[in-house]
């Protein structure tokens, strides 16, 4: 099914659905992929629990209905996915792995759908429209949320797929467990506390990838000013450019 094409005054523009799949929301837009903005509002719905594969495509499925929308979808979708199987399940339900997710959307959909790695579709729209732009060498765009994700870039390609919220730091056998957002809220960390938390994170991630720019993702964007300011100060950090829209963005690329 080729995109479809919407008016928005004025013109007209190449348009797709983006879906954000994430531990404890769903987030979706309809996208002018030719400018990377949300055309309209972005609509969020709880992410069902457990997050099973019935619960979880059922829940898309009415999502994107509620749109009105018969163009194509692309979904990204918190685990390694490659050729549209699962193969981890950090932040949903076990019963993901080995899921083909690509199938499984499209059957339920009735229409062309793509799936990636959240944090992949992230990049993917820093790198197009946002703040990894023209970046040359080594950037990360790191999704900060239930968990830990991690796009990473080289000379603006997609290298798929790397999971550094699963890295052993300072003890914990999954970092995300400690340095993610919800590791904040659980432990009513400060903005200033959890700056300087997420500061030893990325000092981490200098010495073990040495990138040339750290892009930061996910709800802490809106909140950029009352931590950021703790961040190591010889490290390049930026936030991302669609702030907590990137995944949406990233991932209707796929398809638009």
């Amino acid at each position: 099914m080729a995109p479809a094409l919407r008016l928005v005054c004025p013109g007209m523009v190449l348009t797709s659905l983006g879906v954000d799949i994430g531990g404890s929301g769903i987030k979706a837009g309809v996208v002018d992929v030719t400018q990377g903005m949300l055309v309209g509002e972005r609509v969020r719905v709880p992410t069902p629990q457990p997050a099973t594969p019935d619960a979880v495509v059922g829940a898309v499925a009415d999502l994107v209905a509620g749109f009105r929308y018969d163009g194509p979808v692309g979904i990204g979708f918190p685990s390694v996915v490659e050729g549209g199987v699962v193969w981890t399940a950090n932040n949903i339900d076990r019963s993901w792995i080995g899921v083909n997710a690509l199938d499984a959307f499209g059957s339920a959909l009735g229409r062309e759908v793509g799936v990636i790695n959240d944090a992949d579709a992230a990049a993917i729209c820093e790198a197009r429209y946002g703040a990894a732009r023209a970046v040359s060498g080594l950037v990360l765009v790191l999704t900060f949320g239930t968990g830990i994700g991690s796009g990473m870039l080289h000379d603006g390609r997609l290298i798929p797929n790397v999971e550094v919220g699963g890295m052993e730091l300072e003890g914990h056998e999954r970092a995300e467990f400690h340095f993610s957002d919800k590791a904040r809220k659980a432990e009513s960390l400060s903005w200033e506390e959890w700056g300087e938390r997420t500061g030893r994170f990325l000092h981490h991630m200098k010495l073990v990838f040495a990138p040339r720019l750290i892009v930061i993702g996910g709800g802490v964007v809106s909140d950029w000013n009352k931590w950021s300011r703790h961040l190591p100060t010889d490290l390049r950090v930026l936030p991302a450019t669609r702030g907590n829209h990137a995944g949406i963005v990233g991932a209707a690329t796929l398809v638009g």
